[in-house]
């Protein structure tokens, strides 16, 4: 038994963060930083990407972003998803834990690399009028709704399944605003009011047709290992109940008759335990405010 946890708790951690210890040469470069970074401990950033809801909160965004046409054609033509599932997961997962964890060097330098990778990102969609547009990922309109849905997966998550933000949602809103700005975005939502605004005026844009019923599909049922799937089943559930209910409509899915978010809650209980508590990231984030504390001191 001990050898199957210890199987699963390196294959958790080699998708999270490419390799099976969980720390990375990115993780433990965070210790040798200049500045606290960004956010720093206390922070509303720190409390919401440090806990295990955000394991939720990543399938509900990826759920979320299939709705925006253009964005599906980015995912769709552009990623290899199908082929590399937790290659671009732990893509994904170094450029949130980097922005949030990182000195402000390592959170700029990880969002650049980002921006370049999407620069390379265009083609065509058909939109929900039926017209044929142009995108590229660097657009405006699709940079503001990756990172609304981001956000408002992370706050959903942590409001239904985590503990208290420090500060409250609109604290925790205004901190992330700083990685909308990093990313491009012009404005992003500093408060739940903004939030909320922001992602109802996409209402008109957003579809549900075949390229999004064929994603939902490999987003309920990725090829992971076996024994991952009925827990993995679980936190997917978790992510379809604490969609707002006319997203659950568009997207056909129906919220689960049994007690959902319970069984995540008790599903991310045994995570924490298989995976640890803090994360890598954390860790060594916190090494790097020792070390500027003591030399501080000494001066």
């Amino acid at each position: 038994m001990a050898r199957i946890g210890a199987g699963s708790r390196a294959y958790l951690l080699t998708a999270f963060s490419g390799t099976p210890d969980g720390t990375p040469p990115w993780v433990a470069d965070m210790e040798f930083g200049d500045d606290p970074g960004y956010f720093g401990e206390g922070s509303a950033v720190w409390a919401v990407h440090g806990g295990r809801p955000v394991l939720v909160a990543g399938i509900r965004a990826l759920i979320m972003q299939t709705l925006h046409p253009g964005a599906m054609a980015g995912v769709h033509d552009w990623s290899r998803y199908r082929e590399d599932p937790l290659g671009r997961l732990a893509g994904t997962v170094r450029w949130v834990l980097t922005t949030s964890f990182d000195d402000r060097a390592g959170a700029d330098a990880s969002s650049a690399m980002v921006r370049t990778m999407h620069s390379r990102v265009a083609g065509t969609y058909v939109d929900a009028s039926g017209a044929r547009v142009p995108y590229a990922a660097g657009d405006p309109d699709l940079l503001r709704w990756v990172h609304v849905v981001f956000a408002d997966s992370f706050l959903r998550a942590q409001q239904q399944l985590g503990g208290s933000i420090p500060g409250g949602a609109d604290q925790y809103l205004a901190e992330w605003a700083t990685a909308g700005q990093l990313m491009g975005v012009d404005d992003p939502p500093r408060s739940e009011a903004e939030l909320r605004a922001q992602l109802a005026a996409f209402g008109p844009t957003l579809i549900a047709d075949d390229r999004v019923k064929e994603a939902l599909r490999f987003i309920r049922n990725p090829p992971l290992k076996r024994s991952i799937m009925p827990g993995y089943h679980v936190l997917f559930a978790g992510a379809v109940a604490s969609l707002d209910p006319e997203y659950r409509r568009m997207l056909g899915l129906a919220r689960p008759w049994w007690p959902a978010r319970t069984a995540t809650r008790i599903v991310l209980f045994f995570l924490g335990l298989l995976l640890g508590r803090p994360s890598s990231s954390e860790v060594y984030a916190r090494k790097r405010l020792a070390r500027l504390a003591a030399a501080t001191t000494a001066e």
